[in-house]
């Protein structure tokens, strides 16, 4: 179970983990020893989110979500793979935390009176300025 905040817990059927071998700095560990792990949420099918949050979380996760509604996560950032395991689960708490924040809706402004008449008036002094360095006549 993983839990997100006080109302939202992920249930351990959604979640898919997968151990494989990772790339880069680690000597014979990477060749021997699946340190990387695969994480799987089925998002979609989750009964835990909404429909606008699932919205928000596909958007966050960009290319990381697949056509099935799967949300994957790949990480093999330490040489430990309980702590890959810890980050990945991290790393999925923390995007789904972001998608139940709602954006606030912009609510449009219409400049005041005083600053129209201050845009038009600079606007007539700049005109003046640049009307002035015409060539001059003797």
């Amino acid at each position: 179970m993983l839990h997100i905040n006080d109302q939202i817990s992920i249930a351990d059927w959604e979640l898919t983990e997968q151990f494989i071998r990772a790339s880069g700095p680690g000597g014979q560990n990477v060749n021997k020893v699946s340190t990387a792990v695969e994480l799987r949420f089925e998002a979609a099918r989750s009964p835990h989110l909404s429909d606008p949050v699932k919205a928000r979380l596909k958007r966050l996760a960009g290319r990381r979500w697949t056509r099935e509604g799967t949300l994957v996560l790949h990480v093999d950032e330490t040489r430990s793979q309980a702590r890959n395991r810890d980050l990945a689960r991290e790393r999925l708490a923390e995007l789904i935390r972001k998608a139940l924040i709602a954006p606030k809706r912009r609510v449009p402004t219409k400049p005041s009176f005083g600053a129209k008449q201050r845009r038009l008036k600079a606007k007539k002094v700049r005109s003046e300025v640049k009307s002035l360095r015409g060539k001059v006549d003797e």
